[in-house]
């Protein structure tokens, strides 16, 4: 059989799959931003109540003509990595304490399962207490947040090892940093993965929810409340369109993240 054969053979591979994908997908908030119009333009609602899409892109320029708004974000993005990366180290090392010792289960599992029953915003007014209003109490509560679902993934993930692989070890007179760095992490890498994920798009939730209920100070959040005290919807509207662009683009990336490293596991 020829090379001109083979590639013939191969089926190419079509972008309308993709394209129709994004057509669907853009179809609904187009089909919305048509009605926000109409509405506005029928003056069905006051225009303080529902200010028309264009007055909501004006002020977005605005807000970027005058460079608060960049410090904003950067201030919210900067609260979000802290605590993210400072709860999934927390929660990593946790995880893997009680997924390698039955001692450390049976004594720890059930007061991180009796703490897992508790609100998340419900330990806002402890936080507070204990840390302030200010960036170490905003901190302290992303990284609460962060913190709890990679200890369930990665500790789920190590109990799901084979004992095979753990009797390999065992025969191999494995240590036990070789057992964590050479079958213990390897092995629940998908589950490890998994609960980063969940991690980072929990950390973001937080981070604004801190910047609402906590001091003011700059950030996503605090531009919310601005908007509200001033009773300005349109800088309401902008900053929950940022948000929901920040939140897109850190749910986009954690999955890209999650395929990269399954995929070099497997290869």
């Amino acid at each position: 059989m020829s090379w001109i054969t083979l590639t013939r053979a191969r089926p190419a591979r079509s972008l309308w799959p993709v394209v129709r994908r994004s057509v669907l997908g853009l179809a609904l908030p187009a089909l919305l931003l048509v009605v926000w119009q109409g509405i506005c333009v029928a003056r069905l609602l006051p225009l303080y109540i529902l200010p028309s899409p264009v007055a909501v892109i004006a002020r977005f320029a605005t807000e970027l003509s005058g460079g608060q708004f960049g410090t904003d974000v950067l201030a919210s993005l900067a609260r979000v990595l802290k605590g993210f990366f400072l709860g999934s180290a927390a929660g990593l090392s946790f995880g893997v304490l009680l997924g390698l010792s039955r001692w450390a289960e049976r004594l720890l599992a059930p007061l991180f399962l009796a703490y897992r029953q508790i609100a998340l915003f419900a330990w806002v007014p402890l936080l507070s207490m204990w840390f302030g209003g200010g960036e170490t109490g905003k901190i302290a509560f992303v990284t609460l947040s962060a913190f709890a679902p990679v200890v369930v993934n990665t500790w789920r993930a190590i109990r799901a090892i084979p004992d095979s692989l753990n009797e390999l070890g065992a025969v191999l007179t494995f240590d036990r940093l070789d057992q964590i760095s050479l079958i213990a992490l390897p092995g629940a890498l998908p589950g490890i993965v998994t609960g980063v994920r969940s991690a980072l798009i929990y950390a973001w939730l937080a981070t604004v929810g801190a910047e609402l209920f906590l001091d003011i100070a700059p950030g996503m959040g605090g531009r919310l409340n601005e908007g509200r005290d001033k009773f300005e919807i349109d800088l309401m509207l902008v900053a929950l369109f940022v948000l929901t662009g920040l939140g897109l683009v850190f749910s986009q990336t954690a999955a890209l993240i999650e395929r990269r490293l399954v995929t070099w596991r497997l290869g």
